[in-house]
C-alpha cells in the first residue's frame, strides 16, 4: 500500500496573561501574543504500520502528561500509543507546563495552570485526529542543509556543533505540491531573553514563515528541536530582539530552503518503510557535592562573573559566567534537596526512560529525553550505519541536562543524571537502528 499523510496545525497560545519560563529570578508576565505557539501534527501510514510526530512550542512536557496524550490519541486512532513522537521546540517565551525541581528554588516562577493544561492536552489530542483523518496519498524525500550563523557551542565558539538539519519533506503524490515539512534542528530557541514579555516561537516561528513564503501558507511545518544543551546563538547574535530573532530564524531557513529545491522526483517515494521502535533505559544518578562544596562552587562562579563584568569582557562569556551561577545556585538547591528527601521523591518519576527510534524511509529518527549536550547528536550520527537525525525533548524531560563526562558550569550543575546516561542513551539508540 501506498503512503498516506495527514497533518495539522492548532493554536495553543495562552488566552490569558501568564507568566513566561525559562529564565531565572525574572518576574515575566505575558503582555501579549507576538507571534502563536502551535501543536503541529503530522501522520504517517503505509498499510502495514503507522506514526504520528507532533512538534510543540513550548519549553517541556513531562513524560506522565505526554503518555497520558499518546494513550488518549490511540485510542481515538489507529496509531499504537508507542507510535506517536511528542516534542518541544523548547521556546522561553511560553507558560510554565511542568513542576521542575529547579523551579522551587526560584520563587519567582509560579505552579502549572490546571485550566491551560487540561486545554492543551485536548489541542495536542486534537491536532492528531485531524492529522490522521486529513490523510491523503504521498510521496516523501529526505535530505539535510549545513547551516552555520545560527549559533554555536556556548562555552567555546569552536566547540562542538551539530551544523546539520534533517528535513522531512512530504508532498502530494497527484499534484506534487509540498503538504508538510518536518526540520530537526540543533540549537537553544533563545535569542529572546528575559525583558521580553510577549508570547514567542522565538527563532524557530520565524524559520516556519519563511518556508511558508516559499513553500505555500498552507504547509505544515514541524519543528523539532536536536540536542541543543551546550548550544545557543548568544555569540551571533547582535541583540536579544525579535528582529535578530527574524534573522537567524531566516538564515536557517534559507539553507533548508536550498536543500528543497535541488530534491527531483526521483528523491521521492511512494511506498517507504515506517515504523517505530522503543526501548526503555534505567539513567544514572548523579551523585551531588556536599553543601560545603556546592557553596564554595557558588562562591567561585559568582566572583567570575564579577571579574568578567569589571573587565567589560564579550556578552558571550559574560552571560555564560552568569549562566553558572545559576546552575551554582541550583547545586546548592539540589544539595538541601538531597538532605531532606526532596530528590529522592522527584527522581522516584525517573527510573526507566524512553528512547524511540522512528523509522520513515531511508530516515531514522531518534527521539530522547531531556536536554542533552551536542556531542551525544554527533556521536550518533559517527556511529549509526543509516541516515539518522536525533530529537530531544521528546516523550518527556530530565528535569535537566544530559552532559558530557568534561562538562562544568551552568548545565552540569543543573544535571540529575551522571554523563554516562547520555551514553547509554545513544547506545540504545544504536541497537534499535540495528534492529
Amino acid at each position: 500500500m501506498s503512503l498516506k499523510a495527514g497533518t495539522a496545525v492548532i493554536d495553543i497560545s495562552p488566552e490569558t496573561p501568564m507568566f513566561l519560563v525559562g529564565y531565572p529570578h525574572v518576574e515575566r508576565v505575558s503582555e501579549g501574543i507576538h507571534d502563536p505557539l502551535f501543536a503541529s501534527a503530522l501522520y504517517l501510514g503505509n498499510g502495514s504500520d503507522s506514526l504520528i510526530m507532533i512538534a510543540i512550542d513550548l519549553l517541556f512536557l513531562d513524560a506522565k502528561f505526554i503518555g497520558e496524550i499518546r494513550s488518549e490519541i490511540s485510542a481515538k486512532t489507529d496509531v499504537k500509543a508507542k507510535n506517536i513522537m511528542i516534542s518541544c521546540t523548547h521556546t522561553h517565551s511560553g507558560p510554565v507546563t511542568i513542576d521542575m525541581l529547579a523551579f522551587r528554588n526560584d520563587p519567582i516562577v509560579p505552579g502549572v495552570d490546571p485550566k491551560y493544561m487540561n486545554q492543551l492536552k485536548q489541542n495536542i489530542v486534537k491536532s492528531a485526529i485531524k492529522a490522521v483523518n486529513n490523510a491523503k496519498s504521498a510521496e516523501i524525500a529526505v535530505t539535510s542543509a549545513d547551516v552555520t550563523g545560527v549559533g554555536c557551542n556556548r562555552h567555546n565558539p569552536d566547540g562542538p556543533r551539530d551544523p546539520e538539519a534533517g528535513i522531512l519533506v512530504i508532498r502530494d503524490s497527484v499534484t506534487k505540491k509540498i503538504e508538510a515539512l518536518s526540520l530537526i534542528y540543533c540549537m537553544h530557541p533563545t535569542v529572546l531573553h528575559e525583558d521580553s514579555k510577549l508570547v514567542s516561537s522565538d527563532f524557530p516561528g520565524y524559520t516556519r514563515e519563511y518556508l511558508k513564503s516559499q513553500f505555500g501558507n498552507d504547509i505544515t511545518i514541524l519543528y523539532h528541536t536536536g540536542p541543543e544543551g551546550n548550544l545557543s546563538p548568544r555569540y551571533d547574535v547582535k541583540g536579544q530582539t525579535f528582529e535578530e530573532a527574524e534573522r537567524l530564524g531566516n538564515i536557517l531557513a534559507e539553507s533548508v530552503t536550498e536543500k528543497i529545491n535541488l530534491l527531483s522526483n526521483d528523491d521521492f517515494k511512494d511506498n517507504p518503510p515506517i515504523g517505530v521502535t522503543n526501548r526503555m533505559i534505567s539513567p544514572i544518578r548523579r551523585k551531588l557535592p556536599s553543601l560545603e562544596e556546592a557553596k564554595e562552587n557558588l562562591k567561585f562562579r559568582k566572583s567570575e562573573f564579577e571579574r568578567l563584568k569589571s573587565e567589560k569582557a564579550r556578552h558571550g562569556p559574560v552571560r555564560t559566567a552568569e549562566c553558572s551561577v545559576f546552575g551554582a545556585e541550583e547545586t546548592l538547591f539540589l544539595a538541601k534537596c538531597v538532605n531532606d528527601g526532596t530528590l529522592d521523591k522527584v527522581l522516584a518519576d525517573y527510573q526507566k526512560i524512553e528512547v524511540q527510534v522512528l523509522h520513515i524511509g531511508e530516515a531514522y529518527i531518534v527521539a530522547f529525553p531531556g536536554e542533552m549536550f551536542v556531542e551525544f547528536s554527533l556521536e550518533l550520527k559517527n556511529k549509526s550505519p543509516e541516515k539518522t537525525f536525533a530529537i530531544c525533548l521528546a516523550n518527556g524531560e530530565m528535569q535537566g541536562y544530559i552532559v558530557t563526562e568534561d562538562a562544568s558550569g551552568y548545565e552540569a550543575d543543573n544535571s540529575l543524571f551522571m554523563p554516562k546516561t547520555g551514553t547509554i542513551m545513544v547506545k540504545a539508540a544504536l541497537e534499535l537502528i540495528s534492529q
